[in-house]
């Protein structure tokens, strides 16, 4: 993962350790001001879930696109932490022109929506049939800050889910996972980003079905059938009878 602080001189930040520690005291892994952050102010871990964030007890002011976080949320690629005056974008290392392309044939295409968490439109769906606008000229408007104006749509292309950038804002670039673009292939569970809005993919149809393992089938007869004909497997059985019957007899007439 990559942070990076929006409208600062700050270097980005990496990180790939499972767990990373954010605070002003200088044992943290990321380390802010100390009148922007506690000294311990918060901390994210990678689980099953993906990236988790941690408010500790010294911690206080901690927003998720503009949303307050009281003790934990579920962070995704390009949503925006703001601990103080310190913003800081999390994102995606590789770029998503380098993503594998999902195709679908045009008579397989699936439902396809994207789900707005964050914005003026949040708690919406808005589902796409062929191509879905958003912006100015679009079926739903997107308020940018500033008077800034910006359009976004997503459509088919080539069997490809698609995302391009129609009227652009240099203040406020198209993002996908955090990553800026201008045009891009889609897959579920991206995060398309536009100033305050935040879209997430929904479009089951196109992940990929888990691989099938069959269990091998049971042999046609047991290892003990090829030692020898079945009369055989009694035969030293009812011997080793015998003997044990035989040892135990000498051993109580002896004593």
């Amino acid at each position: 993962m990559r942070i990076e602080f929006p409208n600062s001189a700050r270097e980005d930040f990496h990180w790939d350790a499972p767990a990373l520690r954010i605070g002003s005291a200088p044992d943290n892994d990321l380390i802010l001001a100390g009148h922007q952050a506690g000294e311990h102010h918060l901390r994210i871990q990678l689980d099953r879930r993906g990236w988790v964030l941690q408010v500790l007890p010294e911690g206080n002011r901690v927003y998720v696109n503009a949303r307050p976080v009281r003790e934990k949320a579920l962070l995704r690629p390009g949503d925006v932490l703001s601990v103080g005056d310190c913003r800081m974008l999390l994102r995606v290392d590789e770029q998503p022109a380098q993503h594998p392309p999902v195709t679908v044939p045009a008579e397989g295409r699936c439902t396809v929506a994207l789900r707005a968490v964050a914005g003026s439109l949040s708690g919406r769906v808005l589902s796409l049939q062929d191509k879905l606008e958003l912006g100015p000229m679009g079926r739903f408007p997107l308020e940018l800050p500033q008077g800034e104006a910006a359009s976004l749509a997503v459509f088919w292309r080539d069997g490809q889910l698609m995302l391009e950038a129609g009227q652009q804002s240099a203040r406020y670039p198209l993002r996908v996972n955090g990553v800026a673009v201008t045009q891009a292939a889609l897959r579920p569970g991206d995060q398309v980003g536009l100033a305050m809005h935040r879209f997430v993919v929904d479009a089951p149809g196109l992940e990929l079905e888990p691989e099938i393992i069959r269990p091998e089938p049971p042999p046609e007869h047991l290892p003990e059938e090829d030692a020898g004909p079945r009369g055989e497997v009694w035969w030293l059985i009812a011997t080793a009878a015998v003997l044990a019957l035989g040892i135990a007899i000498a051993l109580l007439v002896r004593f």
